[in-house]
């Protein structure tokens, strides 16, 4: 694999595609990866203000009494909900730093909460982009502190000789164990020691030392009058931990199904000794040479929101419609602050079904081409739609139509690099830009036939578009 090959690939796995001049300029792979990591925090999506946050709690909203303000309100909460969704999508496409977007879209999914509470929403992701690539220790416990997380999986309810068992069970299921390296008395326990742990309503973590139990406590094979903070010391001190972790993140980052387990429990050691440094794992992972070896390329399939994002950020493009995301992200089965359920996106093969690959195949045609698309969303967003029509015309189905607007593109930079080069080495150079492995030249031939040879833009855009209604455009 040639080095422009190795920057596209680094660039695909840990951002959402390698953007058009740094394809043709790469750098040698440390230098990519170094490239990768932002020296601060970028300065997007600042917290909200405490008054905010005292205004718009569960406990505010049981206080309205009349239902036509508290439904207002929750639609109020829906559409800032909606907004933050967006500003994040934009981050993304936007970043210089893409790998910490990336990052904490896995994290999104890892530490899955959906309550219907934007202000509890974006104080978690603040907390994901701000630990993205820093200690998983600090995230574990910011996370298991927030009044998403406390809320959705139920300890405000967890109190002394009433346990509630949801949060100490997915904390090792979900968030670092994994299934079968702990015990039914090891959640009961955990329980016990998480009991008092609430918010206040300005959104701040607060301990309730009379709903805790301060009873002797036995964990994974430890005893002790255990706080939450204990357990959450002790999942830390287990090397299983890192083991869990560095298996999600290696499915993320290298591949759906072929997991080697050699290179995950290398990676593992080397987590666990660096005190779990999220950043200092992924740089050994992108630096490694099995990384670039070619069963890596087209291991994964492109979420929805990778597929999304990738599509904004190789070509600028304006929607007239400010709902358009928002309903393809519903439709493609990614919608962000909206997992299916605590375990979140399962990913891998789940991403595509017959409905959503036929969306994906012709999306290009509508966001860059002439061709109308409308597609059906479901009332209930965890159902993928799975009607549409291509041209003109009423769908005759019941549900909800959505159409894809009219897409402004920004086509100029794209079309100025590529016409350098003569139409006969064109469509290979632009297949092995847009696609993970090259075509067979049956299959090149047959793509050349389509496109639009009436002049070199309409040329190229049209190779664009064949090339990324390819099955192979979803793999990466």
């Amino acid at each position: 694999m040639d080095l422009q090959q190795q920057n596209k690939l680094l660039y695909a796995r840990a951002g959402f595609g390698i953007l058009i001049n740094d394809y043709h300029n790469p750098l040698p792979v440390k230098e990519a990866v170094e490239k990768l990591f932002p020296k601060s925090l970028p300065g997007v999506l600042e917290m909200i203000t405490d008054q905010e946050w005292a205004d718009n709690t569960p406990k505010a909203m049981k206080e309205i009494a009349d239902d036509s303000l508290r439904k207002q309100k929750q639609k109020e909460f829906r559409e800032i909900t909606n907004d933050l969704n967006t500003l994040w999508e934009m981050a993304m496409v936007n970043s210089y730093y893409p790998l910490l977007e990336k990052t904490a879209l896995f994290w999104h999914g890892h530490f899955a909460t959906h309550i219907d509470n934007p202000y509890y929403d974006q104080n978690l992701l603040h907390i994901f982009r701000k630990n993205a690539l820093g200690n998983f220790g600090d995230m574990l416990r910011d996370v298991s502190k927030s009044p998403a997380m406390l809320q959705y999986l139920n300890n405000r309810q967890n109190r002394k000789q009433h346990p509630n068992e949801n949060f100490a069970r997915e904390v090792m299921e979900l968030f670092t164990l994994g299934r079968g390296h702990y015990t039914e008395d090891d959640i009961k326990e955990a329980a016990r020691a998480f009991t008092g742990w609430n918010f206040t309503d300005e959104g701040e973590f607060i301990f309730r030392e009379k709903q805790h139990d301060d009873g002797e406590k036995k964990f994974l094979g430890k005893t002790g009058n255990f706080t939450g903070d204990d357990i959450l010391n002790i999942v830390l001190e287990q090397k299983q931990t890192s083991v869990f972790i560095t298996q999600k993140l290696y499915r993320f980052f290298v591949s759906d199904e072929l997991i080697n387990d050699k290179h995950v429990n290398e990676l593992a050691k080397h987590f666990y000794k660096s005190n779990y440094d999220i950043g200092s794992l992924l740089r050994k992972l992108f630096t490694s040479d099995w990384f670039y070896n070619d069963k890596t390329i087209g291991a994964k399939i492109k979420s929805p929101v990778e597929l999304l994002v990738g599509y904004q950020r190789m070509l600028p493009m304006q929607f007239d419609k400010d709902n358009t995301i928002l309903n393809l992200q519903r439709i493609l089965g990614q919608h962000l602050f909206n997992p299916p359920n605590v375990a979140g996106w399962p990913g891998g093969k789940n991403w595509i079904d017959s409905s959503s690959l036929v969306i994906r195949m012709r999306l290009p045609e509508a966001l860059f081409g002439t061709k109308e698309l409308n597609l059906a969303t479901k009332d209930n967003d965890k159902e993928i739609a799975g009607t549409m029509k291509m041209g003109k015309g009423k769908d005759k189905t019941t549900d909800k139509q959505f159409r894809v607007g009219k897409v402004a593109v920004k086509w100029d930079d794209y079309l100025n690099i590529w016409k350098k080069y003569n139409r006969q080495e064109l469509p290979g150079l632009l297949a092995g830009f847009l696609l993970p492995f090259p075509l067979p030249d049956d299959k090149l031939t047959d793509v050349i036939s389509c496109a639009d040879s009436s002049s070199d833009d309409s040329f190229i855009k049209s190779l664009t578009i064949l090339f990324m209604e390819l099955p192979e455009y979803q793999l990466v």
